[in-house]
């Protein structure tokens, strides 16, 4: 079984791609963790619900979560695919930046949210590509006020997941795209050599929205992961 945790204001559609490429190779879930505020709790969802054992890839928030189910219950977790995610602190004005764009999705409705939040997430040259940019725009606004709130609210009270990162022992796989400017290769890195054995993997031509923007090549990197 391979859990599948989608980030910040992504919901089943961010992972559509992997889900079919990886069917005849084992069963997927992606979990409903809608509504929670914080981290440690969305992990405890996951582990109430899922098997003894089962394999966990997480994109960006999921990223954090999966790594916090791994502080939880390590011997539970077979594999662990960590995506365009990060391990670093709550900046200094990061609180005020992300509670402006709660304000924006209460004033002015989720679609004016996504039009402003999607952009920067995005490689620059998808950015007319209107299939991509309607998909997640359209992902964006399945999403309500309410849950966009309860998931800021727990990125800002955030747990240390840097601690996790030298206990971690199961095969693990760190990727993101070259030009995420969210989530820089810089801190994938990072994460990648406090991890022993892990494998990072470049996917070139992506932002941060890799799964979608370059899905053959996430798929494939998925695909080898799990035969490691």
């Amino acid at each position: 079984m391979l859990y599948l945790i989608p980030g910040l204001l992504c919901d089943r559609s961010i992972w559509a791609p992997q889900i079919a490429a990886l069917a005849s190779d084992l069963e997927t879930c992606v979990p409903d963790l809608r509504g929670i505020d914080r981290i440690p709790s969305m992990a405890q969802r996951v582990l109430e619900r899922a098997p003894g054992r089962f394999s966990l890839a997480g994109h960006s928030l999921g990223g954090r979560i999966a790594m916090e189910i791994v502080r939880q219950a390590p011997e539970r977790i077979e594999r662990l695919a960590l995506l365009d995610t990060a391990v670093v602190p709550v900046q200094p004005d990061e609180r005020e930046r992300r509670l402006a764009l709660v304000e924006l999705a209460e004033r002015a409705g989720m679609r004016a949210l996504g039009e402003k939040w999607l952009p920067p997430m995005v490689h620059p040259g998808r950015l007319k590509d209107r299939g991509l940019m309607d998909d997640l725009l359209a992902m964006v606004e399945r999403s309500t006020v309410a849950n966009f709130r309860a998931q800021i609210e727990a990125l800002l009270h955030r747990p240390d997941a840097s601690r996790v990162l030298r206990s971690i022992r199961c095969p693990t796989l760190v990727l993101c795209g070259r030009q995420d400017s969210w989530s820089p290769l810089s801190h994938h890195e990072q994460i990648a050599a406090a991890i022993k054995g892990a494998k990072l993997v470049v996917i070139e031509g992506s932002g941060h929205m890799s799964t979608v923007e370059q899905p053959e090549a996430i798929s494939s990197a998925l695909h080898d992961w799990l035969v490691w």
